[in-house]
């Protein structure tokens, strides 16, 4: 009997164990970014009570982080020991230092992790190195971990990993102008960028929208600069006083994240100005905005005082950040109060310069000087190339590739940001982890002689559709995944679907961390084929484990949701609406897309004027093919024009009565789209002599900041006609009224509809 109840105790005790052993048996699929060298073997290391952290003097900061991280989530606390014998060592996690252990691995953030049954080694290149390794440690643990579940062991797989970054900057912009997050949000972003290897945090905190850094000298930057009246009235805004900052750095440091402040000069400066309108063209009070886009108050290049506050806002800066570069911003500045200020007209003619662009040079070059005698370097954005680069600038490339392809050809360094993979603040029907991931931060028209200069890529994350932490989450995650492994192990033969896969295996630590993820695609988009007159509609998944449902939304339509089948027929005027299941779990919001059925689909097109590229949407019939244009206006239904007119013939085939004709339009003059003034329409029966069929004005007020879809539309009795024709005049340039007069105007069309 005792034989029997030892037997059930020790069975028991057996499966207890078991059950507490729970580790990453196929680490490969859950690392991100990717190693370069990874091998496993069975079985695991055993982290308890009676660990140690063995390591040397010069890395007690790296050892007291993985203490705490260690002890976050367990019943006991590691011994930190500096003084050991490493032959004796069991039951330990060495951390060491040894610049010559990685052989080809050059970086210094280089490193290897060795898991033994007796011990774990993370040797780096530098203390950098050895945090990567620590960060690589981290993800190892079981998603529990994260959890801060405490625990008596943790148990860690048998692994060997050699690694080392291909970029040295690898960064992730966060915009704290247009809208303000508390340090707690901006730790918890230091700390993820740590986790997936980024290495630089920079942090824009000047705006037009808002002033986020206390400047002693200059109090009503803060005081009126940090806050804004919103349209509701509310009063929205706040700052990080010195002491946060410095909070913030350190923090940042002990990761091994290099915190880079971006000033914004000389534009996108309200928020100063609105503080101290001396320092603007006019001298006339403004207001922090509460509207997003580029306005033409900017610093006064020709006024003494305006160097004189930014030198002393600068030297503030660098007391509070230790980086190497500091960012001034340089982009999106209106050259319009210069081209007006005696002031500036007088430093153009003084400094022998050819005109506006020169002087925004002169500026620049001015504030990188003051710069480089703090022991300094500049980076500004690629606007910073025109009138003349400074010869020591950095180039940070956003409107695509070619900033930094000047930048490199002329021996200097660039960032590489463009909008089309890089911008994080767009939507992910835009840029999609498949796209991030696919990005190539080295130009393929770059000599390999010039591959040097381009130090690496960020991801920007502005703000203005960012109010909070949960869009802010959505915003980054899972797209940082890409961008990481891009930066990190630049895959040159990219398998997606390796990569997607690990992807998913990351949901569980995101939760544990407690990140609002986002998509990772949109799940389904819409193919339409056009034959004759009809249109058909095929409903595309993005990923085999995606399954569709559909309805017509009308006023006579069925709503009921039912399975979507292989081709849809255009058969009515209506609202396609799609939802989308993964695993049998609601993804996404559902699709929304509207038809319009009429006598002009698919016909025959001519246009005089050229759309540009950036928004072509399906290209010669996208005119012509159903599908009307959202508020969205990069859901790949809207034709732009920038500057030109729009002119179209469309020939119906054949002569046909019909009593409307119309167009729709997008008003967003922010962007610079304004709805046309009026829409010409003509008839033909032969398309040599033009009838009139009538002139439509616009009923926007084209000062209006919402964004507006405007149909243009013209009924008559009924005619026989077999040609369509539609002219709308653009603007030479943006009205003077507009923060961007004398720059060119958009046309946005989506739909010509014949009735």
């Amino acid at each position: 009997m005792v034989r029997k109840v030892v037997f059930v105790i020790s069975m028991l005790m057996l499966i207890s164990c078991k059950t507490n052993i729970e580790f990453r048996k196929d680490v490969a699929s859950f690392l991100i970014p990717k190693p370069i060298e990874l091998s496993q073997v069975d079985g695991f290391f055993n982290i308890d009570k009676n660990i140690k952290i063995a390591t040397s003097e010069n890395l007690v900061t790296e050892a007291t982080y993985l203490q705490k991280l260690i002890e976050g989530s367990s019943n006991f606390k590691p011994t930190i020991v500096n003084d050991y014998d490493i032959s004796q060592l069991q039951n330990v996690i060495l951390l060491q230092e040894d610049v010559k252990f990685n052989g080809q691995l050059s970086s210094k953030e280089g490193y290897s992790i060795v898991i033994s049954k007796f011990k774990i080694e993370i040797i780096g290149n530098s203390s950098e190195g050895v945090m990567r390794g620590i960060q690589t440690l981290r993800q190892l643990f079981v998603d529990d971990f994260h959890k801060n579940i405490k625990r008596d062991a943790w148990q860690l797989p048998l692994i060997s990993i050699k690694d080392a970054p291909k970029f040295k900057h690898r960064g992730m912009l966060f915009d704290s102008g247009r809208h303000f997050f508390e340090v707690a949000i901006v730790k918890k972003y230091i700390d993820l960028l740590a986790l997936y290897k980024m290495n630089v945090f920079h942090w824009h905190l000047t705006e037009d929208q808002g002033w986020r850094i206390a400047i002693e000298k200059y109090p009503k930057l803060t005081e009126i600069g940090a806050f804004r009246v919103q349209k509701d009235s509310t009063i929205y805004g706040g700052f990080y006083t010195k002491e946060q900052i410095q909070e913030i750095v350190a923090y940042a440091t002990e990761r091994h994240i290099t915190v880079i402040p971006e000033i914004e000069l000389p534009g996108h400066s309200l928020a100063a100005l609105a503080a101290y309108p001396e320092l603007s063209c006019t001298g006339n009070t403004v207001e922090v905005t509460n509207e997003w886009g580029v306005f033409k108050e900017i610093y006064c290049a020709g006024n003494e005082k305006t160097f004189t506050f930014l030198e002393d806002v600068l030297a503030e800066v660098m007391e509070l950040f230790p980086s190497e570069y500091i960012h001034i911003g340089g982009d999106e500045a209106p050259k319009l109060r210069w081209e007006a200020c005696p002031k500036c007209q007088k430093r153009i003619k003084d400094e022998n310069l050819a005109d506006e662009h020169e002087l925004q040079s002169y500026f620049i070059q001015r504030i990188e000087k003051f710069l480089h005698k703090n022991n300094r370097k500049l980076i500004g954005w690629d606007e910073i190339l025109e009138g003349g680069l400074s010869p020591t600038a950095t180039v940070q490339s956003w409107r695509g590739e070619n900033g930094g392809i000047v930048a490199a050809n002329n021996n200097q360094f660039a960032i590489m940001s463009p909008t089309s993979h890089c911008y994080f603040d767009y939507g992910i029907e835009t840029t999609d982890l498949e796209k991030v991931y696919n990005f190539n931060p080295i130009p393929s028209e770059l000599a390999p002689e010039k591959h040097q200069f381009i130090i690496g890529s960020e991801c920007n994350l502005w703000s203005e559709r960012i109010p909070d932490e949960e869009n802010l989450d959505s915003k980054v995650f899972p797209r940082i995944f890409a961008m990481s492994e891009v930066l990190w192990t630049y895959p040159k033969d990219r398998d997606f679907l390796e990569f997607y896969n690990r992807v998913q295996n990351q949901y569980g630590l995101l939760e544990a961390l407690h990140v609002n993820y986002g998509l990772e695609f949109i799940p389904v988009s819409l193919k339409s084929t056009l034959k004759v007159d009809k249109v058909q509609i095929e409903v595309v998944t993005k990923h085999k484990d995606f399954k569709t449902n559909y309805r017509w939304n009308c006023e006579d339509c069925d709503t009921i949701f039912v399975e979507t089948p292989s081709v849809i027929s255009l058969d009515k005027s209506a609202v396609l609406e799609i939802e989308t299941l993964k695993k049998d779990i609601k993804y996404g919001a559902n699709l929304l897309q509207g038809f319009k059925l009429h006598k002009a689909i698919n016909s025959e097109i001519k246009q005089e004027y050229l759309y540009k590229d950036i928004y072509k949407a399906s290209g010669e019939k996208a005119l012509l093919d159903g599908k009307m244009g959202s508020k969205n206006i990069r859901d790949g239904n809207w034709q732009g024009f920038l500057g030109t007119d729009i002119e179209c013939v469309i020939d119906l085939g054949k002569e046909i009565e019909i009593t409307e004709i119309g167009a729709n339009f997008l008003h967003k003059q922010l962007s610079w789209i304004l709805t046309p003034k009026e829409v010409v329409f003509q008839t033909s029966v032969d398309g040599i002599t033009w009838k009139n069929w009538g002139t439509v004005i616009s009923k926007v007020d084209p000062k209006n900041k919402e964004t507006i879809l405007e149909t243009f539309s013209k009924v008559n009795p009924i005619e026989t006609v077999r040609y369509v024709k539609l002219f709308v005049e653009n603007l030479d340039q943006l009205p003077e009224w507009h923060e961007f007069y004398k720059g060119k105007s958009w046309l946005f069309v989506d739909e010509i509809f014949v009735n």
